[in-house]
């Protein structure tokens, strides 16, 4: 039977399987969808993951809810993980046409032009720029400071095999503007907040490295998940650790109480449950996992809440 190109049936097959509102994309016609999946809109997860640390700063900052701002850092998240997503696609084109997870990406199949995707990506950024001034100068400055990191990000992972830790470098960065904008003082704490942040990226981002271990194999490009081999769960294990003794540290820092480090409980013993279910030959664990971490970031956001206002 031949397929109608733009029947449901039909347009199925250009949804990435990992798009988590296959039915609402597949209703679009074929040029918003494409850009709606250019910016991972159907992929709500990262730009959660970008958010979350943004509130981690604001919240653990001590200034009370500061719903606007946070709302703020909640559309910048959603347009600037749209941005990097074009910025990576464009880069990764011949890369992504070799691997099956990512062979039907819009600009990797031909569907969305180079030029088109460019001029994406500046609309999307200057999403980007209404949030960034919003801000305090301080905290516009540490914004700009991320952009080096975003633009060498897609190519970690043509020269080490660990691009997951500069994407922690990068995903985690919006703690900084979170806190930056509130407040100049105890560094020390937001430096233990931030890096780790960035052990949890890493950690999570290993997981999500899992679905592709073959591909990438084959065609070159390097991972954490590929470099760990059979010690994957180990090493997930030590980053989560890792990223929950900074954590601690953190709240030490800003308000020596053991109190408050029993706020941290509920976002271990998730952690702790993602490593200990993980199993990486089955191919839809991993990605059911990586995805636990919006609930993981909800969690330490709960907690950043605590204790920077507790007695506020």
């Amino acid at each position: 039977m031949t397929e109608h190109p733009q029947s449901p049936v039909g347009r199925a097959a250009d949804i990435v399987p990992d798009s988590e509102h296959r039915g609402l994309i597949a209703r679009l016609p074929q040029f918003p969808r494409d850009l709606a999946q250019l910016a991972r809109f159907d992929r709500p997860i990262g730009w959660w993951l970008l958010f979350w640390p943004c509130a981690w700063g604001v919240w653990l900052a001590g200034q009370g809810v500061q719903w606007q701002l946070v709302l703020w850092f909640l559309l910048g998240s959603i347009a600037m993980r749209g941005a990097g997503c074009v910025y990576n696609d464009i880069v990764d084109a011949d890369l992504d046409r070799q691997v099956a997870r990512t062979a039907a990406r819009p600009v990797a199949s031909g569907r969305v032009s180079r030029k088109i995707a460019w001029i994406w990506l500046l609309v999307l950024c200057s999403v980007g720029l209404l949030v960034l001034l919003q801000l305090e100068w301080t905290a516009r400055f540490v914004a700009l400071g991320s952009l080096v990191l975003v633009a060498a990000y897609p190519f970690m992972k043509r020269i080490t095999w660990w691009p997951q830790a500069w994407l922690g470098l990068v995903f985690t960065w919006g703690a900084l503007v979170g806190w930056t904008h509130l407040r100049s003082d105890n560094l020390d704490a937001l430096a233990a907040l931030y890096l780790g942040a960035a052990l949890w990226v890493i950690g999570f981002d290993t997981i999500y490295a899992l679905q592709d271990r073959e591909d990438d194999a084959l065609v070159g490009i390097r991972s954490s998940a590929l470099r760990l081999g059979k010690s994957v769960k180990s090493g997930v294990a030590g980053f989560y650790l890792g990223a929950v003794a900074l954590w601690a540290l953190a709240f030490w820092l800003l308000r020596d109480d053991w109190v408050a480090l029993l706020t941290l409980l509920p976002v271990t013993a998730h952690l702790l449950w993602q490593v200990v279910t993980l199993d990486p030959d089955n191919p839809a664990n991993p990605l059911e996992r990586f995805r636990a971490n919006r609930w993981a970031g909800a969690l330490m956001a709960a907690a950043c809440f605590v204790v920077g206002n507790a007695g506020a």
